[in-house]
Formats: structure tokens, C-alpha cells, sequence
């Protein structure tokens, strides 16, 4: 293993589309830093993996925890070429069952989240003049289910996140891509919808959603920086 082999963080790397990201970004050859809140999950994936992996567990929703991981991942790795943001919190609730607190628990994990993690790559990527980030967002940005106010609102706000962050980063040499599937097979979304209310044949397996990462990742979307990309099964 080389200093020169790249390297990607993955929130949310311990289940549903991060552990896919990971197994797919590790095909591709790069090491892999995997942030989760559960150490037993992020120990999970880095067996599934086939290459060198870093376990951060934190609950990247608090900015110094957020601004920690990025630094201790580049301060093991020696570099960071690539930050995917796959962590989320999707409770499904009306505006009258939803406190407060819960909302602000919502934005923190989905918008926020990924503001303090964009914030600290930052420098290392204008230092390198290259990096990637990949937001993740939701169809249900702008078509969300009934009680999805604040995650469908902070989705939409990721989309604007990382359409500025796109236009800030270009001569920079960085790229931000947001991904938006619509159902997708995880646990979380089973949290949601049942397979009677949802089947199985009307979502997106965390696999297929894992390769249009890798693509923005590696560069082969490189021209999407700043779109927002929809995913959706066709019917």
C-alpha cells in the first residue's frame, strides 16, 4: 500500500448505502475510513471490505466530533481524497408529534452534518487541489412521504449545500455531488414503509445506489458537480 492510494471517509458506513459504499469504494482500491455511532457495525463492514480500513466511531451531528473525524482520518492516512456522507435520521412524524428537539436532531444529522464535514475537508482539499464530496439527499426533497417535514426539508436543503459548495470548490479542484434515490432496501427505510405497504420490487437495492457514488467518486460523473442526482426504480 502506497502513500498514493486514495482515500475515502464514509459516514454512515455501518449499514444500508455506506456499508455498500464501502465495499464498492474498496473494489475500486481505496482505503477506507468508516464513521458510524456503533463500533460493532463499523467492525461489520471493515470484514466485508477488502482493504485497509480506519474505525471512527462518532455521532457526526456534533461539529467538534464532525471536525475531529476528518482530521484524525487524514492524520492516519496520510491523506484524504474523498468524504461520502451517508448518514441519516428519518423519523417519520407529524408536525404536531414532532418536538423540537427531534427536528433539531433531524437538520443536525442530514443538513448539518454534512455542512461540518465539508467545512473541515475543506483546507485538506484545497491544500491538495483535489477532492470529492458526495451529500446524500432524497427524492424526498422534493416529493416527501407525509410526516417527512424535517427530513424532507433538510434533504432539500443538501441539495443547495451542495449546489454552493460545488460553485465555491470548482477552482479549487473540488467536486460536490448530491445523490437523491427514492426508496432504497435498508433498514431504515423498512423503520418507514412495510414490504406490504413498499415491496421490495419498488425499491433500489443500497448496491445499485453504492455505484453511482464510486462513478462520482472515481470521476466518471465528474460533469455532474453541483447537480443534484434522482434515483428511482422505473415502473
Amino acid at each position: 500500500m502506497t502513500d498514493q492510494t486514495p482515500v475515502t471517509l464514509i459516514t454512515g458506513a455501518g449499514s444500508g448505502i455506506g456499508r455498500a459504499s464501502a465495499i464498492a469504494l474498496a473494489d475500486q482500491g481505496h482505503r477506507l475510513v468508516l464513521v458510524g455511532r456503533r463500533r460493532q457495525s463499523l467492525e461489520e463492514t471493515a470484514e466485508l471490505v477488502s482493504q485497509e480500513s480506519l474505525l471512527l466511531p462518532a455521532d457526526i451531528s456534533d461539529p467538534t466530533q464532525a471536525q475531529h473525524v476528518v482530521e484524525d482520518a487524514h492524520s492516519a492516512m496520510g491523506r484524504l481524497d474523498a468524504l461520502v456522507h451517508c448518514a441519516g435520521l428519518a423519523p417519520v412524524l407529524s408536525v404536531e408529534q414532532m418536538s423540537v428537539a427531534q427536528w433539531d436532531a433531524v437538520i443536525a444529522t442530514n443538513l448539518s452534518a454534512g455542512f461540518y464535514l465539508s467545512k473541515a475537508a475543506w483546507p485538506i482539499f484545497t491544500e491538495q487541489k483535489s477532492g470529492v464530496l458526495v451529500l446524500m439527499s432524497s427524492l424526498s426533497s422534493r416529493d416527501p412521504f407525509p410526516g417527512f417535514a424535517a427530513y424532507g426539508a433538510a434533504k432539500a436543503g443538501v441539495n443547495l449545500l451542495g449546489w454552493s459548495l460545488a460553485r465555491e470548490g470548482a477552482d479549487r479542484g473540488i467536486r460536490v455531488h448530491v445523490i437523491a434515490p427514492g426508496a432504497v432496501e435498508t433498514a431504515m427505510f423498512r423503520q418507514i414503509a412495510t414490504i406490504g405497504q413498499y415491496p421490495p420490487e419498488n425499491t433500489l437495492a443500497p448496491d445499485e445506489v453504492a455505484q453511482i457514488i464510486v462513478q462520482c467518486v472515481t470521476g466518471e460523473l465528474a460533469r455532474t458537480s453541483g447537480e443534484v442526482i434522482y434515483l428511482h426504480k422505473k415502473f
